[in-house]
This record gives structure tokens, sequence and C-alpha cells, in this order.
């Protein structure tokens, strides 16, 4: 039985605490055929605590050196406690919370690395400052190694135990720097951790006990590790979630912000860490419609946005107003004697006759033909016999989408890194990179656009298609209770008397009658004066979208929400 295991054991009542540390282990593999005796390079420290190497150049790998916050670095240290450094080496074992004054770093895993253990025997001494191994002293794991090639370098803390002199429990990570391709400039690079086996947490000067917490410490706080990127300036630095807390070796191993555990990419641009992730699904953990959100770049972090707000509750299975019900309310169908039936505004049958293309089912209530006994899941609606999701037969406006049953521009709040632009809400590579479909050329913002648009401005709620500005409300269908208006679906206003804009006739700002049928009589905001058609800035008024009853549903499930469903009118 290992320490560890036999400390816990005999704690009894803190039993608990240990189980709660147990080991992780990712099984990601690391980066190897890099030579040397391990295949992780050449270059290593020999058994050391505390250690670190001499200053490497990195210009054979990255010629204009690493631009790293406020400078570019030509030289690096790599340090036995799972960091490098750029100003000096770093002897510290016990983490310090970042920021950390004049000491900028990368750190997978700052913690109290001891690699003395060589097949069992412990050599060297607490403190030693190592050079470059020998070949007669390289170790056949518990090992610190590295390897640089243009445009790569790769650290590897192979098997590496912790202090003091222990290696009962491992850890086995990497921190790849690759040179940015395509976008970057300068001096730019991007970084991964990659972690296989995270079993401590703690070196025993640090707090622990068996490489984890001491449940029962005397003499000094528990102080486990931590991993991110520091500035060195006091003020910039990126720390993953977890760090400095007895989780982080199994948040490290388990975790990821690329979707695969054990893996963790970030991009340096201009010297700033920036979130890779942007635009990436995630849940907020809030209710309804407003659990899907979009990751979004906040600082050097992330943060998770709901991509719809909460709105007014509709008629649409959805839980529009985040209140965590469902269609809930007496009064969201407006029409006599209509009742909210999953998802749809029906009315009761009248003498057993429903209209056409209807049937009057056991409740008395008239649904459409097939419709009867279709059990349709949260977010979704009975049309004609099947299921359709809420963004059925919407069409919006450019730049909107449609969205949990909505149209908005999804790209209105969301940052994209130097590499990618906004589309439909996620960031996707700039077209400098891949090009754009026939007949289309790219913009130097990154996006595509119809050939003789490059510099075409277009007045307001206006597209430019072909070389030619035209309504952006011109084969838009909006959702049911909107209408296009300059462009964009808003929500449907009601007229004086009661009556629905381009359903209902009625009062015209020009004093003339409303056209029913919603074409160049259309409904003009407040403040539009549209009775002379558009003006030269823009002024006009476009006609309406959906009407109300017009097709729609509701998502199919919260899984569709997270995969991010959305529709758009493409030219």
């Amino acid at each position: 039985m290992s320490r560890f295991a036999c400390r816990c054991a005999a704690l009894g009542a803190a039993l608990a605490l240990c189980a709660a540390a147990l080991p992780a282990q990712a099984q990601t593999p690391l980066l190897s055929g890099l030579g040397g005796p391990r295949d992780y390079g050449t270059a290593c420290l020999a058994p050391n605590d505390d250690g670190s190497s001499a200053s490497i150049d990195l210009t054979p790998a990255f010629p204009a050196g690493l631009r790293f916050f406020t400078r570019s670095h030509m030289t690096a240290f790599v340090n036995t406690n799972g960091n490098i450094t750029f100003s000096e080496p770093l002897p510290t074992f016990t983490p310090e919370a970042f920021p950390v004054a004049d000491q900028p770093m990368i750190a997978p895993y700052w913690g109290d690395v001891d690699i003395r253990d060589v097949d069992g025997t412990c050599m060297g001494s607490a403190g030693l400052t190592c050079t470059v191994c020998e070949p007669c002293h390289n170790p056949t794991e518990n090992g610190v190694w590295w390897h640089l090639e243009p445009g790569l370098m790769v650290v590897t803390w192979d098997q590496v135990g912790y202090y003091d002199c222990a290696t009962d429990l491992r850890m086995n990570f990497q921190l790849l720097i690759t040179a940015a391709e395509g976008c970057g400039g300068s001096g730019d690079f991007d970084v991964e951790f990659r972690y296989n086996t995270c079993e401590w947490h703690t070196g025993d000067a640090s707090g622990g006990l068996g490489g984890v917490c001491d449940p029962m410490p005397i003499f000094t706080t528990c102080t486990p590790a931590q991993a991110g990127f520091d500035a060195g300036n006091l003020v910039d630095f990126v720390e993953i979630m977890g760090s400095r807390t007895d989780t982080i070796h199994t948040s490290l191993c388990t975790g990821s912000n690329v979707g695969e555990p054990g893996v963790w990419r970030f991009q340096i641009r201009s010297g700033t860490v920036v979130c890779p992730d942007a635009g990436d699904p995630c849940d907020t953990g809030m209710e309804g419609v407003c659990a899907s959100g979009a990751t979004q770049c906040v600082g050097g972090g992330t943060a998770c946005q709901p991509i719809v707000d909460a709105s007014e509750e509709v008629c649409d299975s959805l839980d529009n107003d985040c209140d965590g019900m469902v269609d809930d309310g007496d009064d969201i169908c407006t029409g006599l004697l209509q009742e909210c039936v999953r998802g749809v505004c029906v009315d009761l049958c009248f003498e057993g006759g429903c209209g056409e293309g209807q049937v009057c089912n056991a409740d008395n209530q008239c649904v459409d033909a097939g419709c009867e006994s279709v059990e349709c899941g949260v977010g979704e609606r009975c049309v004609g016999g099947s299921c359709v999701d809420a963004c059925s037969g919407i069409i919006c406006p450019e730049p909107q989408s449609c969205f949990a049953g909505r149209c908005q521009d999804l790209c209105m709040d969301l940052a994209c890194d130097d590499c990618t632009v906004c589309e439909d809400g996620a960031c996707v590579e700039r077209c400098s990179f891949t090009g754009c479909d026939s007949g289309q050329t790219c913009l130097d913002d990154g996006r595509c656009v119809d050939v003789g648009c490059e510099e075409m401005v277009c007045p307001r709620g206006e597209t430019c298609v072909g070389g030619s500005c035209q309504d952006s409300c011109i084969g838009a269908v909006c959702p049911p209770t909107e209408e296009c208006i300059l462009g964009t679906c808003q929500p449907t206003r009601e007229l004086p008397d009661g009556g629905v804009p381009g359903l209902d006739a009625g009062p015209r700002s020009d004093g003339g009658a409303m056209d029913a049928g919603g074409g160049d009589a259309a409904f003009c905001p407040p403040g539009v004066d549209c009775t002379g058609g558009r003006d030269d800035e823009g002024c006009g008024c476009a006609a309406p979208g959906a009407l109300p009853g017009a097709p729609a549903g509701g998502l199919a499930a919260l899984g569709l929400l997270l995969l991010g469903l959305r529709l758009r009118r493409r030219r």
C-alpha cells in the first residue's frame, strides 16, 4: 500500500478528504519521436530538486523570439518545478498566487517536483542547480526533457515525483509551444498543455503529506499546484480554474478548454493570451432558452453568455421567459377561446367541426390531422403529423439568424480573435485562409461578400447582393408575432384599433389605409416618415415578414440548442 493510501486509512475521520484527492489519469498521449533515450528530446535536467536549466537560446526555433505580454524573449529557462521562465531561473517550489512580480512564466504545473529518485535511489541534493544532462545521467523516467526545432519547443515532465524524493505518485505532462501560422504576427505563438497522468498536487514542504494536502496540517498551510500564464508585471495573468486547490490535478487531467480531456490550448497574439473557444456552445446554468450560451472572451478568460435573453412567453413549447416553466400564462394565445396545446395555439371545436386540415381531438381541441396522439419533445410542436423545431419555416433577414425561434444578430456581442471572424454566432477562420465561394471576394476583415459589394455602403435595412443594394426583408419570414422592419425581425406592433400591421387594415402615416397584404403600404415604425418611399438616408418601410399564424415551432431538444441550431437566409 502506498504512503498516501496508508495515511488515508489511518486517519479514519479524514478519509472523505483523502478520497476527494484521488489520482486521475487522462491517458492523453504526449508528443514523442523527439530523440533521446525517452524519445522526448536529447536535452534534460540532471537528477535534482528545485533546479533549472542554463539559459536556452530560443532563436533556432523562433527567430523573432516569443512575444509574451509586454516583451519579446530570445531565451528561456526550463525549471524542475513544472514551468518555464524568461527572465531568470525559478527555484521556488511552492506556487505563489498569480500575478508574480518580475517573473514572466508559462506554467503547465507549478508544484514541488522532485526528480532525484532514479531507479529507486535518491540522487543529488535539495536545491541543486543543474545544467544539461550528461549521457550518464539520463534518467529512465522521473526526468525533465526538452526539444527545439524550427517553429516548435516541447518540454516534458516525464513521470515526475514530488518532494521529498517520492515517486509513489506521478505527474506526466507536457508543454508545447508552436509558432503561430497564418494570421500570427511576429513573435506570436500557440501553447498547448497536455496531461497524461495526474496523481499528486502538493509536495511535503508545501503542506502536503504523501503528495496531497495533509488533512491535519500542523506547521504549514497546504498550497497545491498552479497552472497558467503570468506576465510578471503584477497585472496580467491567466490562471486555469482549480489552481492552488486540491482538485487542480484532476481538473487538468479530466478537463479541457477544447473538448479533449487532458488537453488545454491557448493562443498568444500580440503578447496577450486570447481564448481559443469564442463562440463555442456552453451551459449558462439558467433556465429555458437562456440555458444555451456561447463562450465569449472576457479579458484573458472566458464567460458563458446566453445566446438569447429572456423574453415574453409565447406558445411555442419553449420557456421563453426563462422561469423554468414552458408555455405558462393565461394570455399567450390571443384568439377567442384559444388554448396553447403542445406549442400551438388551437381553437376549441365548434359543434365538433374544425378548419380545413384539422380534426377535433378527445379534448375538444382542433389540431392538425395526424397530430391527435403525437407526443413531441421539449421545444417541438406537431404540424401535419410531424414534430418540427422552433426555427422551422423561419428565414431571418441578414445579418440575423434564427435561434430558439427568434431572429437576432448572434455576432453583435461576440469578440473573435485575430485569426477568425464571427459568422452565425461562431468564430470561423477568416477567408484569407479558407477562400470564398465563386462569385464572392474576400474583404480585409475576413468576410466574404458578393463581387461588386466590396466598397458598397447600403442604406439602413438594405443588403448588398450581386453588386447592388436590396431590401433585407425581401424573402424574409419572421417568427410569429414578429415582422420585418428595416432589415430586422421585430415584435409586431398593434394598431390603435387593436388590429395588427399587415393583417388588419388600419390608419397609415400618410392618412391612407394600411395594405392588408403587407405590400408597399407596410407599417412604418414611430419617427420614420415613409410616405414618400425610401429617402437618401435609408429611411423607409420594409414589407412585413411572417404574420401571426405563420409557420413556426420549437427546438427539438436542449441538445439542439447546445449544437447551436442556426438558420438564416442564404443568397
